[in-house]
């Protein structure tokens, strides 16, 4: 299936315009039919498209050839494919120079051979995408963000940065908040690398991996024969960390006894190791990570209203999940491809649109975890320079937009997740039908068109 692009379609015969449209509709494009060089002009400047098609001869001041220059100079990218009559082929070959600063995609001669022109199209539509995308990654990484091996450009992921870099610089205590696969560690070891503390030790305890009796021996430590198998005397991970930073993973499943002792050793620094009275003193920053709702745990009197204001102090770091952040999945993937590259002596060049497309518009319920762990084996098993749609997984492969069935809660969303979603859902209901989601949604073919682009749904 070809890549949807959006084409421009400059044609002084209405109803021959209107005809080629039909026919590209068909292969998913969107179109729109003006019928003179200034309306062309107009067009192009509202948005450029993928792909025009212009007849050479037009009615009024401008022709084809003034499209031509004028979609070149507003978008270098666009591909455009003229129709000429018989026996001006010349001049069709001559903007087809490489000579031509303004050099066209390709011409026809009429009457038209409608899969001819499908098949022009998709070929030009292909180049222009890659080209379209090629320039948007690059424009994307020169704004785009890196710190402490987080990558992204989205202003909902910026905004947490900051206050990671603000908050680093404290003794406060962090709690961070998100999904599982977003890189709460990651953030943990930021906040660690930009603080006094850098230079001593970083210790990670994953709360949900213990029992409550070795879990109070994994971070208080114990005695000799403090119970069966206590061979000898064991430093905890409070200890380990003293000077430096102890990151509490998933600290929303920690058993309610270890809660209150913990809260001990948050508010005074003591430490007391299992077997023992005697109690030492700690220097120890608290980070902790939680992919539950803490406030919701406290009112079902699963975790402690005291310890939650105390991890609350400052806030919490939310990490949007990645499906709340698409536009940073090219950026994701390209950095992905480039370690994979260089872990495993692979030499994937890029990733096709219709793929990155798949890719940007899955849900990703993994996050950032489940990309990487994706892209890593499409280059392993790509057979080509270049992953395409069939190096996909097979879940990945199946359906174009992949979304929730099920009517999620929209509270407390802002009004543009709203309306992605429902624009979403809606595609789904039809197949991906583009034509009779815009009819359903009640709006124009090109608004849904640039919806989609803006919420990199394309």
């Amino acid at each position: 299936m070809a890549d949807t692009a959006f084409v421009l379609i400059v044609e002084d015969e209405t109803a021959h315009g209107q005809a080629i449209a039909e026919a590209l509709e068909r292969s998913n494009h969107v179109c729109r039919v003006v019928s003179t060089g200034a309306q062309a002009m107009e067009s192009l400047e509202q948005r450029p498209p993928d792909v025009v098609i212009t007849d050479y001869k037009l009615g009024g001041d401008l022709d084809g050839m003034d499209v031509l220059k004028a979609a070149k100079t507003h978008s270098p990218s666009t591909e455009v494919i003229l129709i000429t009559a018989y026996g001006s082929e010349r001049l069709a070959r001559d903007a087809l120079s490489p000579d031509n600063p303004n050099r066209a995609y390709d011409y026809l001669i009429k009457p038209l051979d409608i899969e001819l022109l499908r098949d022009k199209v998709d070929r030009a539509a292909q180049q222009a995408i890659t080209a379209r995308q090629s320039r948007e990654l690059r424009e994307q990484a020169e704004t785009a963000f890196t710190f402490e091996g987080i990558i992204g450009s989205s202003e909902n992921l910026a905004r947490e940065i900051k206050r990671v870099k603000r908050l680093a610089r404290t003794k406060s205590t962090v709690l961070i908040v998100g999904e599982s696969g977003t890189g709460k560690e990651l953030i943990a070891r930021a906040v660690h690398a930009n603080s006094p503390r850098r230079a001593k030790p970083f210790k990670v305890v994953n709360c949900a991996a213990f029992t409550e009796t070795l879990l109070d021996s994994e971070l208080f430590g114990h005695v000799k024969g403090a119970f069966t198998g206590a061979l000898a005397n064991r430093k905890g991970m409070l200890e380990a960390a003293d000077g430096g930073t102890l990151f509490l993973d998933e600290i929303g499943d920690m058993p309610p006894a270890m809660q209150a002792k913990l809260l001990r050793s948050l508010e005074n620094g003591e430490v007391m190791p299992v077997g023992t009275t005697e109690l030492k003193r700690v220097d120890v920053r608290f980070v902790a990570a939680t992919h539950h709702d803490l406030w919701a745990q406290v009112e079902a009197k699963e975790f402690r209203e005291d310890l939650f204001y105390r991890l609350h102090a400052q806030g919490a770091i939310r990490i949007p999940p990645l499906r709340e952040r698409r536009q940073d999945i090219p950026l994701l993937v390209q950095h992905f491809v480039d370690r994979c590259n260089a872990e495993n002596d692979t030499e994937i060049e890029g990733v096709a649109p219709e793929a990155m497309r798949k890719l940007v518009q899955h849900t990703w319920k993994g996050n950032v975890r489940e990309l990487r762990n994706v892209v890593e084996r499409m280059c392993v098993e790509a057979e080509g320079d270049t992953v395409g749609p069939k190096d996909l997984p097979d879940h990945l492969q199946g359906s174009t937009e992949i979304v929730p069935t099920g009517l999620p809660s929209l509270a407390g969303r802002s009004m543009a997740e709203v309306e992605r979603w429902h624009i979403l859902n809606t595609l789904r209901m039809f197949g991906g039908n583009r034509e009779k989601t815009a009819k359903a949604l009640k709006i124009g073919a090109r608004t849904l068109y640039r919806k989609l682009n803006d919420y990199g749904l394309r």
